[in-house]
């Protein structure tokens, strides 16, 4: 019996595994990186513990999409041979493929899949069905199961989708697009932390993981700005991340990870301050003059904060509230008060604390009184897709959902690509 590959191919992250279990068996980088310490472009690996400070770094996907085969064949070939043990002579793929893909890009995919390394069998499929997919069979009793209708929003590292769903396919007509994600996020945390503190520029790796632990939404832009301000340098968010030195420790870490959860209620936190803590704080400021740290303030919710509104910043995009609106209404009046009960959040960029509640609190305003408005937050965004393709790909209907090689070989890639149903 042949086994189905199952891999959620994003643009930062790789899921893959067997079809039928639940979790993914390698969640790793869909990179190939230089450390400072190697001649040479190495893949990635799930396990590895390697000292990523100004690594170089080259990707195969450029804003949701295949831009560089040759960079993916060579990360797909490690992969399957050195981390999956599959054979794809005796495999069928499951693909993940970002939404309105060009056909040259669907071509080039197949070319890879069939030509170089050899799959048995096929099927693509977009991130949002698989989504709705699996959060329907967990919630068989609740609206979008019994509807099979809901919008979900993949906010990930290249950009940001708000796709509404509807019997198990995505509707490309409405289907709306912000060009930011985790990608952008990082390089904006870059330019902040370059300017105010210590050149960063080449640290992609560190800023990543920088922003994944101190970063958070704000509830109230406003109000947070103005405790910094009031507050000056005893400003109630500001924590200290610590570079790695190459010796003692090869990863960066937060110097007072407790403080830095404790600040993200500001207003409890202002009024529990008391002078002991106060020399806490002053204490925990002082910069260690033998290791290369930087402090962080306002930016840990400044950067999330283009994702709601990209326009202060001069991007000329709606914000998510915006786009979703702009989703829902591109579809039939009759499913919008059913799209609104069952918002699915979905990415890596959706983990940031009070993500949420303040998408909820931004669409409020702009959704009708008598709609009630529901957000469903996955267990896990990471590996929310791969665990729909998972389910798709143990069901007894996915082989004949798939074009085979033979398939594909008389035919060519756009006529079995009509098989997908998009």
């Amino acid at each position: 019996m042949s086994t189905v590959v199952v891999l959620d191919n994003g643009g930062g992250l790789i899921k893959a595994g067997n079809g039928g279990e639940r979790d993914p068996a390698a969640v790793m980088p869909n990179c190939l990186y230089r450390p400072l310490s190697s001649k040479k472009f190495i893949h990635p690996s799930p396990t590895a513990d390697l000292d990523l400070t100004s690594a170089a770094v080259r990707r195969p996907m450029d804003r949701g999409y295949l831009i560089n085969p040759d960079v993916e064949r060579e990360i797909w070939s490690h992969l399957f041979s050195s981390i999956l043990h599959v054979n794809p002579a005796s495999s069928s793929l499951l693909l993940t493929e970002g939404p309105l893909a060009l056909p040259s890009i669907q071509r080039s995919t197949d070319e890879l899949v069939f030509e170089d390394f050899g799959f048995s069998a096929l099927y693509v499929a977009q991130s949002s069905s698989l989504v709705h997919l699996y959060e329907a069979s967990r919630r068989p009793d609740e609206l979008l199961a019994k509807t099979q209708c809901s919008l979900v929003v993949d906010s990930g590292f290249s950009f940001t989708h708000a796709s509404p769903v509807f019997d198990n396919f995505t509707l490309n007509y409405a289907v709306k697009r912000i060009d930011l994600g985790g990608k952008a996020l990082t390089n904006y945390l870059k330019e902040l932390v370059s300017f105010r503190s210590i050149n960063v520029m080449d640290e992609t790796f560190i800023i990543d993981d920088v922003k994944e632990k101190l970063c958070f939404v704000s509830l109230d832009v406003a109000r947070d700005l103005q405790i910094g301000r009031k507050l000056g340098r005893d400003n109630l968010f500001r924590c200290t991340y610590v570079l790695p030195d190459g010796v003692t420790h090869t990863k960066g870490y937060v110097k007072d990870p407790d403080a830095a959860k404790r600040y993200l209620n500001p207003i409890e936190a202002k009024d529990t301050l008391q002078p002991d803590t106060m020399g806490k704080l002053e204490d925990r400021k002082r910069i260690d003059l033998s290791k290369n740290e930087f402090d962080l303030t306002n930016e840990r919710f400044l950067v999330p904060e283009m994702i709601f509104q990209p326009a202060d910043l001069g991007i000329n995009q709606a914000g998510l509230a915006e786009c979703i609106v702009r989703a829902i209404n591109s579809c039939h009046p009759y499913l919008h008060p059913v799209l609104y009960q069952s918002i699915i959040l979905t990415g890596g960029s959706t983990l940031f604390p009070h993500f949420a509640e303040r998408l909820e609190m931004e669409l409020r305003p702009l959704v009708p009184d008598d709609y009630k408005v529901k957000i469903i937050t996955q267990e896990d965004s990471i590996s929310g897709v791969w665990r729909g393709g998972s389910l798709l790909a143990s069901s007894p209907d996915f082989k004949s959902m798939c074009v085979t090689k033979a398939e594909y070989e008389e035919l060519g890639s756009a006529r079995c690509r009509r098989r997908f149903c998009y």
